[in-house]
């Protein structure tokens, strides 16, 4: 089932998730319905509270990275397999260069900003089977995590800008968060 992603200025996207175990009801169902969403809204990241659940649940799916003729073919390679589940994840290390990367959201959506972060993240997390993890990713796949993993610790990527930035944008947040913009997926408003 397509879900209906929160937007920009719920309060929901500013908290710091909860962890969640085995037991939480419906995680399969859930899973597939967030799955179902980012794929719906063509996204290639959704975090469960972009969907109104302060939960440490992510999902991430960066095929649509892998047709970029710009990228080495080890790297199309990783990318167009990297499809993951990550559950109470937890960044433990961000090493290498800060580089720039336009960045999106679905819950800012039509705007784009050059975003810094580094280039190689430590992170360890349960699959959808509580199967721990530590992986070390680097560029747009670290990226994409980074970006998911800010959501379940109740940042945006619009945190990251320089105040000039934020100052500049601000109009066009606050008309987001009134319902004043036109998407091609559901969406649900903060309330007035």
């Amino acid at each position: 089932m397509i879900l209906p992603i929160v937007a920009y200025g719920d309060t929901v996207l500013r908290k710091k998730c909860i962890e969640i175990d085995a037991d939480y009801p419906d995680l399969d169902k859930l899973i597939a319905n967030m799955r179902e969403t980012m794929q719906n809204a063509m996204g290639v990241g959704l975090a469960a509270p972009q969907i109104n659940k302060a939960i440490r649940l992510f999902l991430v799916d960066t095929r649509p990275f892998a047709e970029d003729e710009d990228l080495s073919k080890d790297e199309q390679n990783f990318l167009g397999n990297f499809n993951r589940v990550f559950i109470n994840a937890k960044i433990t290390k961000e090493t290498g260069e800060e580089w720039a990367f336009n960045e999106g959201c679905l819950s800012i959506p039509n705007i784009r900003e050059d975003v810094n972060r580094k280039d190689t993240i430590t992170i360890e997390y349960q699959d959808e089977n509580f199967k721990k993890h530590t992986e070390v990713l680097t560029g747009l796949a670290a990226r994409v995590v980074q970006h998911e993993y800010d959501h379940i610790e109740g940042v945006l990527f619009t945190d990251k800008l320089s105040s000039l930035k934020k100052k500049l944008l601000k109009k066009k947040l606050e008309k987001i968060s009134k319902g004043k913009v036109n998407v091609d997926y559901r969406m649900k408003f903060p309330k007035k």
